[in-house]
């Protein structure tokens, strides 16, 4: 409690309640190992110190009130004192056993009365947090703690966030069992929360890595193409070719523009991309890859996921309901990847319609009705059901549903035909591999695109662009999108309004990723040729090939000129 004065001196001030001391350890020494363990290394020995503990909300509680302190008085000698519940044994108050007065001569009193309007409440909320999967080694499980946020912490965090918590260690048991084994709960009384989502979209990056981007493509201002190659190059270097499926992995990652009408209805700016194919050709290398170069990922398989782990589960904790995040909630702002989604049951895979489309997760159970968002890219993939029979349409193939494959922007099948010259190619790059890495360890962009320098391309592109549509390219999207519509007999499932709204998408990602905030010609025939190969029968291009098959070209800007000419062409027919 504080009273202000005024400036002459007299005490008529404001009376402030609950000020509190919040220690924020950013860039402090609290932040060295020893005072910031992970939250699987919290032992005895942190009991009672001031602990920094970082980890993903996975649970938020409801927000309670509880009595943070209540006068009594005692009957026999009229002592006021006060009484402070225990957060320890779940906020029960206990009373002294005799009056607690400092007299000379003993009071002894047992007899106590509650002073009426002296009871201080505070706002009250427990939150649970866990340990982020992509820090722990192979085989480890994640470990959770509890977490007491009070008065203006409550409700600053809810599930999904990542956040850092400043807190005191202490421990949480039950005071009304009788003749029971005490199992002490660790948990932390929060001093200070922070969130660090904002901080992971907006990623601080120096101003000469910038200038080396822009260095880059000025460099390639004549072949951009080729500098674009030399990006996608980076992208799960260990996987050979695979040029197409690499381009969709990029742009899928970079996304689109959300788009909110007048009537604030959103369009999604995150593009989702599924790859159905034989085992053996590179999926799940490419879901672990698109992981590390998302700021926030969650990998899950369709086997072992269900709706509620994925979306939210109802969990009952001390006689009241709580929602426990799933991976698409946990995802939020990054990347989900589904590994298997076959293998899921088919009401479970029902659930993901809304989180791919609307971006939200409506929940109605055990009484909690909400809706969590989830702005997340879903990456999925997928093996064909038996052998892949290129006369049936892709949902027969796949046993995935219209909806759901109307959804992804980008659908590409890997056919693992017996293609010798393919195999021989493969298997010398396979076999030659270790040589090659020797001679890429330069800091030359044009040879070599690291891993971090990739997470921070995507990064930066995707929080400095906000591509634009020219006029030709509005046209071209307009008139592929006519000409799929009339030939899509076979494909029905993918010819919807949705596949216009992934043709935008895909091309301001290819804007962005040629670093650009326009969309040109180049970029609307880029997106076009990828929702081609997504097509296995194509409206434009008679030989599309297997996507497996697809290597960088010595001149890609000369092979794209070829393609641009046969694609216009067919264009023009529809303005006629």
């Amino acid at each position: 409690m504080i009273i202000l004065g005024d400036s002459k001196g007299s005490m008529n001030g404001v009376k402030k309640d609950f000020i509190h001391v919040r220690i924020n350890v950013t860039g402090s020494p609290l932040e060295f190992p020893e005072t910031f363990p992970s939250i699987g290394s919290v032992r005895v020995k942190h009991h009672g110190v001031l602990l920094t503990l970082k980890g993903t909300v996975i649970r938020s509680g409801t927000i309670k009130m509880y009595e943070g302190e209540r006068w009594y008085i005692c009957r026999k000698c009229k002592h006021k004192f006060p009484v402070y519940p225990e957060l320890e044994t779940r906020n029960s108050i206990q009373l002294p056993s005799f009056c607690p007065s400092q007299r000379s001569k003993p009071c002894e009193g047992k007899s106590f009365e509650c002073l009426e309007g002296s009871v201080v409440r505070h706002d009250y909320q427990e939150i649970k947090i866990q340990e982020s999967t992509q820090v722990l080694g192979v085989g480890s499980i994640p470990r959770s703690v509890l977490v007491i946020l009070k008065d203006d912490l409550v409700d600053l965090v809810k599930a999904g966030d990542d956040v850092i918590v400043t807190g005191v260690l202490s421990a949480k048991w039950s005071p009304d069992l009788k003749d029971v084994r005490c199992d002490l709960d660790p948990m932390l009384i929060a001093n200070h929360v922070r969130r660090t989502n904002e901080l992971k979209v907006e990623v601080d990056i120096p101003d000469d890595i910038i200038m080396k981007f822009t260095q880059f493509w000025s460099n390639f201002k004549d072949t951009p193409l080729k500098g674009r190659n030399a990006i996608l190059r980076g992208i799960c270097p260990q996987v050979f070719g695979l040029f197409t499926v690499k381009l969709a992995v990029a742009l899928t990652l970079i996304g689109g523009v959300q788009h909110v009408d007048i009537s604030g209805t959103k369009v999604r700016g995150e593009s989702h991309l599924l790859l159905v194919g034989d085992p053996g050709t590179g999926k799940s290398q490419f879901l672990k890859f698109a992981a590390k170069l998302s700021n926030r990922a969650v990998i899950t398989t369709g086997l072992g996921s269900t709706s509620a782990g994925l979306t939210v589960a109802a969990v009952k904790d001390g006689g009241e309901w709580m929602l426990e995040a799933g991976a698409l909630v946990l995802a939020d702002g990054g990347l989900c990847c589904i590994d298997e989604v076959d293998s899921m049951r088919e009401h479970d895979r029902a659930t993901i319609h809304e989180a791919m489309e609307q971006q939200t997760i409506s929940v109605a159970k055990a009484g909690l009705v909400t809706t969590l968002s989830t702005r997340t890219i879903v990456f999925g993939a997928t093996n064909p059901k038996g052998h892949y029979d290129p006369e049936q349409p892709l949902s027969v193939n796949t046993t995935l549903s219209g909806p759901l494959l109307s959804r992804f922007d980008i659908v590409l099948v890997l056919l693992d035909t017996k293609n010798p010259e393919w195999d021989a190619v493969v298997s010398s790059h396979i076999l030659y591999e270790s040589e090659q890495e020797k001679g890429k360890r330069d800091n030359d962009l044009s040879n070599n695109w690291p891993l971090t320098m990739l997470r921070r391309y995507i990064q930066f592109v995707k929080g400095y662009f906000r591509p634009v549509l020219t006029q030709e390219a509005e046209q071209i999207i307009s008139n592929y999108y006519q000409l799929q519509r009339r030939s899509a007999m076979d494909n029905a499932a993918r010819t919807t309004v949705r596949m216009l709204e992934s043709l935008i998408r895909l091309a301001q990602a290819h804007a962005r990723l040629m670093f650009r905030n326009e969309v040109t010609r180049l970029d609307a025939i880029t997106a076009i040729l990828c929702i081609e190969s997504s097509m296995m029968t194509s409206a434009l291009v008679d030989s599309v090939g297997n996507a497996l098959h697809s290597n960088f070209t010595e001149n890609p800007d000369e092979e794209y000129a070829k393609q641009e000419t046969l694609i216009l062409d067919k264009l023009k027919s529809v303005d006629e």
